[in-house]
């Protein structure tokens, strides 16, 4: 099955690169959001991602044309109708994308696929919002999806076979290398073991081990990573780093995933990481 429209709703870091992603891969994109000035600055992320490739000789101004041809903004969720997928990729919301789901229920063809890019929420509490739990499911993306190869496709407690194939060739349609997360659990399979990693790696600022500087330096020269793990916190934002703590110790109830103390204070303090210029490290010094 070769797909040939998309949609993204919410055009936020991952919606709006998710869409990227999907008209670099040669696909419509119906791109949607609830003002149009959210829309703008997803498209202009695009452009001067693309003029970052004319610039080294890897894209064309044609080619960066075509792809920005291939996107269609709307703030009217009815759109949505045109795509046979949808993926929902707003925020870290239960309520929020339970209403999203519902909505899309409404405007999508029967045989349509909706999926979330959540990270770590029930898939199975977001498709009981439908009346198709059969074809709901997740697609989580990486950040940025534009160079990130994995894509986790999980599934809820009631979705088809069909419809995790569909979602697999989608993934391997827009270059990815998907997996199957069998079983509907908070985090999936990277959160999983990232999240444990992190509260770790706060515990020993905490008990005063060592610094945030060399525990990021230990992990990317002692494991071998790309980023350390505070860098990486700071770069995705320290806030929803807390939130997936905090989700993950409602559902497990288990002391391994309690946040530290810190993380709470620096979202307290408004130090969110990269986006607002302070989080484990002070960007404005």
């Amino acid at each position: 099955m070769s797909i040939q429209t998309v949609g993204v709703v919410g055009s936020g870091t991952m919606g709006g690169a998710i869409a990227h992603l999907a008209a670099l891969s040669g696909l419509q994109v119906i791109l949607c959001d609830v003002e149009e000035m959210f829309l703008q600055k997803a498209v202009q992320r695009m452009e001067g991602l693309m003029d970052k490739s004319i610039a080294k000789g890897k894209m064309t101004e044609e080619q960066k044309a075509d792809v920005l041809e291939r996107v269609t903004c709307t703030t009217h969720l009815a759109e949505m109708k045109k795509a046979s997928i949808v993926i929902e990729a707003i925020i870290e919301n239960l309520e929020a994308k339970k209403q999203v789901f519902a909505q899309l229920d409404e405007i999508m063809p029967e045989e349509a696929i909706l999926a979330t890019n959540t990270s770590s929420m029930s898939i199975t509490v977001i498709a009981e919002a439908t009346k198709r739990q059969d074809r709901i499911a997740g697609m989580h993306f990486f950040n940025p999806p534009q160079v990130m190869k994995l894509v986790e496709v999980v599934r809820g407690y009631k979705t088809s076979d069909d419809t995790v194939q569909k979602l697999m060739e989608l993934a391997r349609q827009m270059g990815k290398e998907p997996i199957e997360v069998k079983k509907d659990t908070p985090g999936f399979i990277v959160n999983r073991i990232m999240i444990p990693q992190f509260i770790e790696a706060i515990r020993l600022v905490e008990e005063g081990v060592a610094s945030v500087e060399d525990v990021d330096k230990a992990v990317k020269l002692g494991l071998n990573y790309p980023m350390g793990p505070f860098e990486l916190q700071d770069f995705g934002g320290v806030e929803v780093g807390l939130f997936v703590m905090d989700y993950f110790y409602d559902e497990y109830k288990d002391d391994r995933f309690a946040a530290p103390l810190l993380i709470r204070q620096l979202v307290r303090a408004g130090r969110l990481g990269r986006k607002t210029g302070a989080g484990f490290y002070d960007y404005n010094k």
